[in-house]
């Protein structure tokens, strides 16, 4: 039987990490609610769902495709944090735990692929 994607740590670690970039971009300034701030929600849940739409497919091929997809949004993330965090539209301790949890995020995703692709070959 094949393992739900809730099941993958890889999942429930980037579906942590939605949570607390919607908690973190509550304290921004309102008048970037359609800029920053929108578009570091959007690329946070773009990662959870990619890796649940993979698991979906019941390919590994499939699965590794999604995670890709997954990567980049978790890039793409990442350079959002590291702009809003320079232009201070919150407090620096307040990015602290949301960058810790994409650093793991990145790694999790990049040893899964490794994996998918190990049993592929």
């Amino acid at each position: 039987m094949k393992i739900g994607y809730e099941n993958l740590t890889v999942w429930q670690e980037s579906f942590e990490l939605a949570y607390l970039i919607y908690k973190l971009t509550r304290q921004f300034p309102s008048d970037e609610r359609f800029g920053l701030t929108s578009q570091m929600r959007r690329c946070a849940v773009s990662i959870s769902s990619n890796i649940a739409e993979g698991k979906g497919r019941l390919s590994d091929a499939e699965l590794n495709r999604f995670c890709l997809i997954s990567y980049g949004s978790a890039m793409e993330l990442r350079t959002q944090l590291r702009l809003s965090k320079r232009l201070e539209l919150a407090p620096q301790e307040a990015f602290i735990l949301s960058e810790q949890t994409l650093e793991r995020v990145l790694r999790l995703l990049n040893a899964f692929m490794n994996k998918l692709q190990r049993k592929g070959n």
